[in-house]
């Protein structure tokens, strides 16, 4: 994570003859408690593995407690990944969880790491009035052995879609799009290159309390078998004046009439060398 806190997993998978396949998934090393609110509980933990394990069967399966009979799952109390009921969590289901999954797939070879943030995005009136508005902005996807990675896609944990810049300006006269593409050459190169972010800029014109949270822009999404690391995320101020200023993973700040903020998403890794 970007604040230093690491996700450890070994996954050890047996098939004795004559007996059913068990696999467990253990969580032993992951970091302490955070005291911040990246925190994931345990439903979400689980929820990341019964995921990860589900897009690597090629066949219909119902989805049911029975998904997770030849599972073990071992995730140490006071972690990262099972808090105690006095920790925040506000962060575990839309940026921790996306990392749980890279470090799985990671893990068993089969995928480099994708955008692993969702760039969650928020504004609003400073006073609270009025409506408010929340999106989260897609990025790459990791590469996987012989299909590179998407661009400009939602990632794993999360199922939402961008609105229309048309609609979200004809709804909120506070903002205005003024741009929004693939942010080019962000994934990873490899043999199968990671899919690239993109670009999205918010101009406002009349003051706006803005909320950001996101990941990845300290550490990048890294690649597999030699394949590169795609590009880490960036949130910019930009002033009226034209001059950029780097904003951090999260943001809580006004901004002032003819501020911009532009977010570049992260890119997915590259897999192969």
């Amino acid at each position: 994570m970007d604040n230093g806190a690491k996700i450890n997993v070994s996954i050890h998978i047996t098939a004795p003859e004559g007996n059913e396949p068990e696999i467990v998934i253990d969580f032993t090393g992951t970091h302490p408690e955070d005291h911040g609110n990246i925190n994931a509980p345990v439903a979400v933990t689980t929820a990341a593995v019964l995921y990860t394990l589900r897009s690597l069967i090629d066949e219909n399966i119902p989805l049911n407690a029975g998904c997770l009979e030849p599972v073990t799952i071992i995730i140490p109390e006071g972690t990262l990944l099972n808090p105690s009921s006095e920790a925040a969590v506000a962060v575990g289901n839309v940026e921790t969880s996306q990392r749980i999954v890279d470090v799985l797939l990671g893990a068993l070879g089969k995928a480099a790491a994708s955008q692993g943030t969702m760039n969650n995005f928020l504004f609003g009136k400073p006073d609270n009035t009025g409506g408010q508005y929340y999106e989260t902005i897609p990025g790459g996807a990791g590469a996987v052995e012989g299909c590179e990675g998407a661009s400009g896609v939602q990632i794993h944990m999360t199922n939402t879609r961008l609105t229309d810049p048309e609609i979200l300006e004809q709804r909120f006269s506070a903002v205005r799009i003024t741009h929004f593409g693939i942010r080019p050459g962000s994934g990873g190169k490899g043999k199968w290159n990671g899919g690239d972010g993109i670009e999205r800029a918010y101009l406002f014109n009349e003051p706006v309390h803005v909320s950001v949270i996101s990941e990845r822009r300290e550490t990048a999404p890294y690649g597999l078998k030699k394949g590169k690391s795609g590009a880490k995320g960036i949130n910019l101020l930009i002033s009226s004046d034209g001059t950029e200023s780097i904003l951090g993973p999260r943001v809580n700040r006004i901004f002032k009439p003819g501020e911009t903020i532009l977010i570049k998403t992260p890119g997915g890794g590259g897999y192969g060398g």
